[in-house]
């Protein structure tokens, strides 16, 4: 049977990249999942094209057919880990009780974010290989952002509000849980096993510092 260039090969695709793309058909989703455990394992570095194709068992054409270039892949393992942590940010939102436990269940949500999808949280910042005018991009990361701001003001998050003026105690709040993500990420926090236990322990009376 011949096959066109986005037809996976089951031999050479790990086995949660291969199910994507069969039995959904969704080989874009597979290519996404194939970049960002490129990303996972050699940083960005050390990411191509080829490489995530080799990994999602596609021609190395495929990617190119639906992403344009590395900078597109890129941009779409940027924006879903965006998705993602918008995700998380909105649950710690909607079972929060008052403004402060908004702000402190969002840090953790976003701490957590960091810890469990290191590949997506480093690729997300590296504004430099990835395009920031991405339509997709900016709504997702309008969003996650959106949310923070919202609970840090105390009123409730509208999708598609006012974005034009940065607040300086929403910068303030997300500069401390990104550094912390950061910090933790880099094993300067302490061993793995025990930086959730660490980070929950020291987010309320760091955030209490900035007197938001």
């Amino acid at each position: 049977m011949k096959t066109n260039l986005d037809t996976v090969k089951r031999s050479n695709a790990p086995r949660e990249v291969r199910d994507a793309a069969y039995h959904h058909g969704d080989l874009r989703t597979a290519l996404i999942q194939a970049a960002t455990a490129t990303l996972r394992e050699r940083g960005i570095d050390g990411f191509s094209l080829r490489e995530a194709a080799r990994r999602a068992g596609v021609s190395p054409a495929a990617p190119q057919h639906h992403f344009g270039d590395a900078r597109g892949l890129l941009t779409a393992v940027a924006t879903e880990g965006f998705r993602i942590l918008g995700d998380a940010l909105a649950n710690a939102d909607s079972a929060a009780a008052d403004r402060d436990e908004r702000i402190r269940d969002q840090g953790r949500s976003y701490v957590a974010f960091a810890l469990d999808h290191p590949a997506e949280f480093d690729t997300m910042w590296r504004c430099a290989r990835i395009d920031t005018s991405d339509a997709a991009y900016m709504a997702a990361a309008g969003r996650a952002f959106g949310l923070l701001r919202a609970a840090v003001a105390g009123i409730p998050f509208e999708m598609g509000g006012a974005t034009t003026r940065a607040d300086p105690k929403a910068i303030a709040c997300w500069s401390l849980v990104h550094g912390l993500a950061r910090l933790a990420l880099d094993g300067a926090l302490g061993p793995a096993e025990s930086l959730r236990e660490t980070i929950d322990e020291m987010l309320e009376p760091v955030l209490s510092c900035l007197q938001v």
